[in-house]
């Protein structure tokens, strides 16, 4: 293991435009991973990282040296005094190793007939995380995300999924109006006022579903390319749902009435 303590040094320096700079990140299509967690989550897909950093006192935490210890030869481990690891930080509460890898690509083109979650213009770093741990947990593994949404590999949208863009198809910068037009499933956007309950809407079939922005909601255009709009009913007196919070309702609602219909399917073959 390496160990530096001067910001004079090459790597150090280098290491800093990446941990400071969306712009150099995506420039470089490398992504940093922020603890152990999502370095782990990472290795169960992709094999073990080819570069980690660590500062001294993370290094000397039981779990991050029993980690440091399994790790194989062509893995390359550089310390940095906890200063310079403090400065490289890319997340408020930095765990003390990163990781730094090449950003994955989706294993396979976009599926007009598979389940999808599609996000108009998402802004939050925080938000878009939970929805893609939600869609991971739902099964929804597709994901296509306007050009004006957050970053999908930004670390602190890394940290808020929690090693769920490993479980995903994850398409940035997609074409939403197009890929619904070609759609062959059931298109659902979420609007208030919309024509149809979800509680009373069928989701048996392969859905689209799609979530707009924090402050908008899905765009006009977007909308208008939805086969189906739905509202999700609200008895009490709040106006509006936080965005990942009406994803996670609008698929884990989808699983539990597949579920549901599943169910009444056996128990008519059986009986």
């Amino acid at each position: 293991m390496k160990r530096i303590t001067s910001r004079e040094n090459p790597h150090y320096k280098a290491l800093q435009r990446l941990c400071q700079s969306g712009r150099e990140r995506r420039k470089s299509g490398r992504v940093l991973l922020d603890g152990l967690h999502l370095i782990e989550a990472y290795s169960q897909h992709y094999g073990v990282p080819g570069e980690l950093v660590v500062s001294d006192s993370g290094a000397c935490r039981p779990e991050t040296a029993r980690y440091l210890e399994g790790l194989v030869a062509a893995t390359t481990v550089t310390c940095f005094a906890d200063a310079l690891f403090g400065d490289l930080a890319v997340v408020d509460a930095p765990s003390g190793i990163m990781a730094i890898v090449g950003q994955p690509q989706p294993a396979c083109g976009l599926d007009c007939d598979a389940d999808a979650v599609l996000l108009d213009g998402v802004q939050d770093p925080g938000n878009l995380g939970s929805i893609l741990r939600s869609a991971a947990a739902a099964g929804f593994r597709q994901v296509v995300l306007s050009v004006d949404c957050a970053q999908a590999w930004s670390p602190k949208t890394l940290r808020a999924a929690m090693g769920a863009h490993f479980q995903l198809d994850i398409h940035e910068h997609g074409d939403l109006a197009r890929f619904l037009a070609a759609y062959r499933g059931q298109s659902v956007a979420t609007v208030p006022g919309g024509s149809s309950s979800l509680y009373s809407a069928d989701l048996r079939q392969p859905l689209a579903w799609v979530f707009g922005s924090e402050g908008l909601g899905v765009r006009p255009d977007v909308v208008a390319a939805t086969q189906l709009q739905l509202r999700i009913p609200m008895p009490g007196t709040s106006e509006s749902l936080n965005v990942a919070a009406a994803a996670a309702i609008c698929l884990f609602e989808t699983i539990r009435r597949r579920h549901a219909a599943q169910s009444s399917l056996t128990t008519a073959a059986s009986g």
